[in-house]
């Protein structure tokens, strides 16, 4: 039998619209395992005309309304929550794309390492999520693995990350980076945030579970996550059968989790449908494991051991005699 993937893990980005949304505006269900993304740490200076640094990230999210004493305090008050950064994304300041711009691999990997080890000490952050759409002519494949893969393994080793994530959507040569990325370094990555919601508005779930089949092969092994789109109509909507597909999947045994983009737009419909995939998820961990005793296994342990005593008093009573 293939082993389960069903797991209660739900995302969410968080701050990359500056809205003014908190960790405590978000509903969180103390059933699954929630992961707050800070979106995003780039590697720009934060000028009025930004311009790569080779590594060197600093906080684009909106820092006056998520901070480290924020994070501190929603760790602390829920035991079930971990807060992590994603670095890249589509744009800087919505002003231009947030390029993947290294100088060479040794040269960034020394910057990132060192800027993201600040950030996740600062912020006392637990994983690292990365989201990188646009790349340089000059940044090939292969040099995206490798600056990527050596950067997770790095903070791995240094325990300054307990996960990591990638993140990308279907696009050639998007996804030629990300699966040059899997190949070599998978066994450094805990989830793949695909964004479904870059499908048509007209997905339907037969379509939804077909292209889901085709990222799990894209990435072999690996945690593949639902994702929807909590403003616009984009993709498989929670309202068109998003959850349908996702009950489906977890029947199957494939869902190892769902995350949304994001509590910024969220904030304005109240988290209708973050509570909906909270729920959805915690079945989860309320359903027995194939591991679990059944009750009647559990009831006939209980007999036997009865049994045990019963006998055990009887040879008593006869030794006295």
């Amino acid at each position: 039998m293939t082993e389960t993937q069903n797991s209660n893990l739900f995302r969410e980005y968080i701050g990359a619209q500056r809205r003014a949304v908190k960790f405590t505006d978000v509903p969180i269900n103390p059933d699954v395992d929630f992961h707050f993304i800070l979106a995003f740490a780039i590697d720009y200076t934060k000028s009025t005309t930004p311009s790569p640094t080779n590594g060197q990230f600093h906080s684009f999210w909106d820092t006056a309304n998520l901070t480290p004493s924020n994070v501190t305090s929603i760790k602390k008050n829920h035991g079930n929550v971990k807060v992590a950064l994603s670095i890249g994304g589509s744009s800087v300041g919505n002003t231009l794309p947030a390029t993947f711009h290294p100088t060479s691999v040794d040269s960034w990997l020394r910057n990132a390492v060192s800027s993201l080890t600040s950030l996740i000490q600062q912020y006392n952050l637990d994983g690292i999520d990365v989201n990188y759409m646009n790349f340089i002519l000059d940044a090939n494949q292969d040099m995206f693995a490798e600056c990527i893969g050596r950067l997770l393994t790095t903070l791995k080793r240094n325990r300054m990350i307990k996960f990591a994530s990638i993140t990308m959507y279907e696009d050639e040569p998007l996804q030629s980076y990300y699966k040059a990325l899997w190949k070599n370094y998978s066994q450094v990555i805990d989830y793949v945030d695909f964004i479904f919601y870059k499908y048509p508005a007209s997905t339907t779930v037969s379509q939804f579970l077909g292209y889901y089949e085709i990222q799990r092969s894209n990435y072999r092994g690996g945690k593949v996550l639902t994702s929807f789109i909590s403003a616009g109509n984009k993709g498989l909507t929670p309202a068109h059968g998003f959850f349908d597909a996702c009950r489906t999947l977890q029947k199957q045994g494939k869902l190892p989790g769902i995350f949304v983009w994001s509590a910024d737009d969220s904030k304005s419909n109240g988290f209708q449908y973050e509570k909906q995939a909270q729920e959805l998820l915690a079945m989860t961990t309320k359903t027995p494991s194939p591991s679990t005793p059944s009750q009647f296994g559990h009831g006939h342990s209980n007999a036997i051991n009865n049994w045990w005593a019963i006998w055990s008093l009887v040879a008593l009573v006869v030794a006295v005699v």
